[in-house]
This record gives structure tokens, sequence and C-alpha cells, in this order.
């Protein structure tokens, strides 16, 4: 853990696991998915305590503030207790319509299929 009063952006996204890889953290700064106080930044930028990040990944978007600086990676337990997590809970998920999947070659619905079929999307 670092006693300092600042550390490097990309080695705290990954530290506390946002990031997989220390590499992919560098490389999200660079892309310009990782926001310190509302602004872009770069790899190397020091962070401190009571920061704001929002950092853009593949599924979702994640806004943390800053609790603790560390540099090495820890455990989940430990790395949840370096950050708040500000991040919105996500809406609520529409029922979908389930689709219906058939094995492929088993020819065309029987009229008990087609009607299992209908009774399935709500018809």
């Amino acid at each position: 853990m670092d006693t300092g009063s600042s550390v490097r952006v990309d080695s705290w996204v990954w530290a506390v696991r946002v990031a997989k890889t220390r590499s992919a953290a560098t490389t999200a700064c660079r892309a310009g998915h990782v926001q310190v106080n509302g602004e872009r930044v770069k790899a190397a930028q020091p962070l401190h305590v009571g920061d704001e990040v929002r950092v853009r990944t593949s599924e979702t978007e994640r806004t943390l503030r800053v609790a603790r600086l560390i540099t090495k990676r820890v455990s989940a337990a430990v790395a949840a207790e370096c950050f708040v997590d500000l991040t919105p809970p996500p809406p609520p998920r529409e029922e979908v319509a389930l689709r219906v999947v058939r094995d492929r070659g088993a020819g065309r619905p029987t009229k008990r299929d087609r009607r299992d079929i209908e009774r399935l999307r709500g018809h």
C-alpha cells in the first residue's frame, strides 16, 4: 500500500480490480475511457484521495470515489475498501420475449409446436 499522497491512475484502476491487467488500464486511459473529476486523463496522471474516477468498460461505466490509494493488486475484499462506488444501479431489465430455438434439421414445426410457440410469445 502506498503511503504517499498520490498514485498513477492506471496503477490504481488495475489495483482495485476495475481493469484485468495493468496494460489494459493504460490502454483505457490512452483511449479516453478513464476520467478523473470529469476530465480525460493520461495514464501517469496523479490520483489523490477524494478524486472521482469514471471508467468506461465494454459492459458498463463505473463511477468511483477514491477512499484509499494503493499500487499493488489486492484481494477483492480489500479492493472494495479502497473506493466508494457511485455508479447508479442499472435500469431494470425489460422482459424480452423468449426466442424459440429449434434443432437444425428438425423440419417444420407441427401444429402443436406452433401453438406452443405462440403461447410462449404471448399471442
